[in-house]
């Protein structure tokens, strides 16, 4: 085919297309297709697209067989690097908080209840700022760099209380129990999320991986360190039956894009080019997922795996069998443009134009190569008619194209699921659906079966639009059932799956929040809907039938109680609006503490932190501690201790009391 440039100029008429495709611009004239596919503003990858003149197919996995193989690979999905697409930004909700068994310490000092962080799947950890063992309390602060304009000799003079001591990063050890004992034991000069498995201590600092022994809280000793390689980066990590799961994501080196270095705990850790996994069929690839599983009493791994993906919105789901990636991705947009054209613009091109597209289509180029390509078809078709059809034919592609998009929109956008087998990391099944999960509690295992709640956003489309859809997948990530178009022109704020039940909040002016019934997985079902002011971006399960949502309100942190014991008539029976602007909660579910025993919860807000009761469906404000930063809470038998940047209070659930506290 010709590819020589066109001296062409541009046409302002033809703009009529823009925020169309996903954000691609067909704009007539030199700049006649230009792609601009934006879904948000962070994480960049390149476009997919897929294998030219076949149908779509169930994606399977296969290993390279060596370093051309995966070259080869590359090549085939190569892009030009202006066209990329990023993520949506999102907030985090929140997971149902469990209780643990009573450590073994002697009788008369063992606390017969100690708190977990909150997390999603009982049993299985994550790493937080705050653990506790039911005696000590593991700590890690953030480090704070305090930049003062003043000279040094005058610093001297100004008293403490005008310029504070400022908390410096580590991981504070703290006696707890019993209480009257509350003392610093040690402080280890790490910080970083931890995790905890029985007397090691795990702490992720930036890039390395400590494990330390604190069978002695007051000298805790560093027993292995795991040096990731430059180019890896801890996505999220999983403690499960005694072992570490690390998924780590590195940029792909197209010149050499394996083996992959891992880190090195006592020697080098690498994934060979032949142990690495990719689809059949050609998908966005810019980094490479690599799962290790690693020992926590000596940083050994025991297995290891690896496969290729996109950097985009990748969420990470564990269950007590299988760990799931996804990540998202855009479907060709060439074969979008002409499918539209088959379907409805045959009266508006020629025979030939189509004919030339369908051809196009099958060459061996890049995505990028085949735009240039249709542009240049396209731009030598509009030159051929008169200036009143131009116009004509311009304005009908523009708005068809709208209406085409809204209808094909879940075609284009997909995420990408993979699933192994927390056994041995072996790659179980791959699927897809359509549109962007927003984090971990978008997905829920259940019966052998997926659930999934996805946004296929509006931001692409010139009216705005976006729909929001809940699937289910089979055993071998296979779609048997769908609820679509929940919260047309809105997002997903936050979604909670309940065994065969699920929750959903989506939002744009109001707060519909959505009762899912999912007892049939080929036919799940919205069983009622609630809309109300502001928006829930953290929910919660307290009971059976009840739901505590957490979020915003006219510009005030909002806490809503929610009965569905009738789905299909669920019911907000009591509010609360804390005259805070924002709670930690939005970003991280680990920042929440129920404590169903006493009927309450924690949530820091501000610089404070709120202790509400439940009962009675009632929200009543127990307890407030102020000007401390709160971060986190625990309990400890009946034992709520608040922990802040630079101070620790304990109050004795009973009556709310302050019993003790310590300042660092």
């Amino acid at each position: 085919m010709d590819t020589r440039d066109n001296p062409l100029l541009p046409n302002k008429s033809f703009k009529r297309i823009v925020a169309i495709l996903l954000g691609i611009i067909f704009v007539v004239g030199a700049l006649s297709y230009i792609a601009l596919l934006v879904v948000g503003n962070r994480l960049k990858v390149k476009l997919p697209f897929s294998k030219p003149g076949k149908p779509e197919t169930k994606i399977i996995v296969e290993k390279f067989s060596n370093e051309q193989d995966f070259k080869s690979y590359l090549a085939e999905v190569e892009l030009s690097s202006q066209i990329t697409l990023h993520s949506l930004d999102s907030v985090s909700p929140g997971a149902a908080f469990g209780e643990i068994g009573s450590p073994a310490f002697k009788k008369d000092l063992a606390p017969e209840r100690v708190s977990e962080t909150n997390i999603q799947v009982k049993g299985i950890d994550e790493p937080d700022i705050v653990k506790t063992d039911g005696k000590s309390i593991f700590f890690s602060t953030s480090t704070f760099y305090y930049q003062r304009g003043i000279p040094v000799p005058l610093m001297e003079t100004i008293p403490d209380s005008i310029f504070p001591p400022q908390p410096i990063g580590g991981t504070k050890v703290v006696k707890a129990f019993p209480p009257t004992t509350l003392t610093k034991d040690s402080e280890i000069n790490r910080t970083g999320n931890l995790l905890l498995n029985n007397k090691k201590l795990i702490i992720f600092s930036d890039q390395t991986i400590y494990g330390y022994d604190v069978s002695d809280p007051s000298s805790p000793k560093e027993s292995w360190a795991f040096t990731l390689d430059s180019r890896s980066t801890v996505t999220a990590s999983r403690l499960f039956d005694g072992k570490i799961y690390l998924v780590l994501q590195q940029s792909i080196n197209d010149s050499n894009p394996c083996p992959i270095s891992l880190g090195k705990v006592t020697s080098t850790i690498t994934i060979a080019c032949n142990d690495i996994y990719r689809p059949n069929i050609p998908v966005p690839v810019d980094s490479t997922f690599s799962i290790v599983v690693l020992n926590p009493e000596n940083g050994g791994v025991n297995e290891k795996t690896s496969f290729v993906g996109s950097s985009s919105a990748t969420i990470t789901y564990m269950s007590p069998n299988s760990l799931y990636i996804t990540y998202t991705y855009l479907e060709s947009t060439v074969t979008f443009f002409r499918n539209f054209l088959n379907e409805k613009g045959k009266d508006l091109i020629s025979n030939d134009v189509l004919s030339r597209l369908r051809e196009l289509q099958g060459y061996n180029i890049s995505e990028f190569s085949k735009m240039t390509e249709m542009q240049l078809i396209l731009e030598r078709y509009y030159s051929s008619l008169s200036t009143d059809e131009r116009r004509r034919v311009e304005n009908e592609i523009g708005n068809r194209m709208e209406d085409y998009s809204k209808e094909h929109a879940r075609e284009l956008q997909k995420t990408a699921i993979v699933k192994l087998k927390n056994s041995n990391l072996s790659i179980s099944s791959v699927g897809e659906v359509p549109g962007t999960p927003l984090n971990q509690f978008s997905l829920d295992e259940y019966k052998d079966n997926l659930r999934i709640a996805t946004t296929t956003t509006g931001a692409f489309f010139s009216s705005g639009d976006s729909v929001n859809d809940i699937y289910v997948l089979s055993e071998n990530l296979s779609i048997i059932g769908s609820i679509k178009d929940l919260g047309l022109t809105e997002r997903i704020y936050s979604a909670r799956f309940v065994e065969d039940k699920g929750y959903l909040v989506t939002f744009r002016q109001i707060d519909p929040f959505y009762v899912l019934d999912l007892t049939d997985p080929r036919n799940p079902k919205k069983s009622g809907e609630l809309k109300i002011p502001g928006f829930s971006s953290y929910l919660h399960p307290i009971t059976k039938d009840k739901i505590l949502g957490v979020g915003r309100e006219d510009a005030q942190v909002k806490i809503s109680l929610f009965d569905v014991s009738n789905p299909s008539n669920p019911k907000e029976v009591a509010k609360y609006n804390l005259d805070e602007f924002w709670s930690e909660i939005e970003t991280t579910h680990h920042a929440f503490l129920l404590d169903d025993k006493h009927q309450v919860f924690f949530l820091p807000a501000g610089a404070s932190s709120y202790i509400f009761s439940y009962s009675g469906n009632e929200l009543k404000l127990q307890r407030v501690v102020s000007d401390i930063s709160a971060q986190r809470a625990v309990y400890i038998d009946n034992y709520m201790y608040v922990i802040g940047d630079t101070k620790i209070v304990v109050l004795n659930e009973s009556d709310w009391t302050e019993v003790n506290s310590l300042t660092f």
